[in-house]
């Protein structure tokens, strides 16, 4: 972004006036605001919530299969096919907000990188057993900027092999399930893999390999 685009977006930004915090838990903050446009116009109500960061995994075994999970999904009431995932914990019970979010004092964000990758390790590890030495991050992003301020970390995992068994939280219930790249494929463009950050990180996993060669 050049400095122009900087200045053109000072007179795009809205300012929040008020803010009720309709649900605040130890698992969503949920938001009712009121916001003044550059205009001076204000308008309400807009919805917004934050919830964890979290890590998806596109990860795959020493044969080139995808591990993926099968789990049921509450917003469309159905189970569906996806990559391992997990929340972001900070290892100083904080919550890590994301590429370029303030660091605290003495902290860095190579530090902030490595508590994620940490996690992308621990979930991987939790959800199917398997764990890598080649790991790779591909891209943090919003999770959804229009209603969310959590962001998705996509890392690559190749090489993965079978250490140990699941070792789920006690809100997990998921099968461990392997699928060829054509699989995964068929998948995606018959709508049975309906995670649409996952499918994201399918396609930027891809890119990544088509470069590479």
């Amino acid at each position: 972004m050049t400095d122009r685009d900087r200045d053109k977006d000072k007179d795009l930004a809205w300012e929040e006036i008020s803010v009720e915090h309709v649900v605040q838990d130890q698992w969503i903050d949920f938001r009712k605001s009121a916001y003044r446009y550059p205009d001076g116009r204000v308008f309400e109500p807009f919805y917004s919530y934050s919830r964890k960061d979290y890590v998806v995994i596109v990860a795959s075994d020493v044969d080139g299969q995808y591990l993926c999970v099968r789990q049921f999904r509450q917003g469309i009431k159905e189970v569906t096919t996806e990559f391992p995932a997990g929340g972001v914990e900070r290892f100083d019970g904080k919550e890590y907000r994301g590429a370029g979010a303030e660091t605290t004092a003495g902290e860095s964000e190579t530090s902030a990188a490595e508590e994620l990758l940490e996690t992308a390790k621990r979930e991987l590890m939790e959800e199917t057993g398997y764990e890598s030495d080649e790991w790779e991050h591909l891209l943090t992003i919003p999770s959804n900027a229009t209603i969310a301020d959590n962001y998705a970390t996509v890392f690559r995992a190749k090489n993965c092999r079978l250490v140990a068994g699941q070792d789920l939280d006690e809100t997990e219930v998921l099968n461990i399930q392997k699928y060829s790249a054509d699989e995964i494929e068929n998948m995606i463009y018959n709508g049975q893999f309906q995670q649409s950050v996952h499918v994201m990180a399918w396609l930027l996993a891809k890119e990544k390999e088509r470069n590479a060669k």
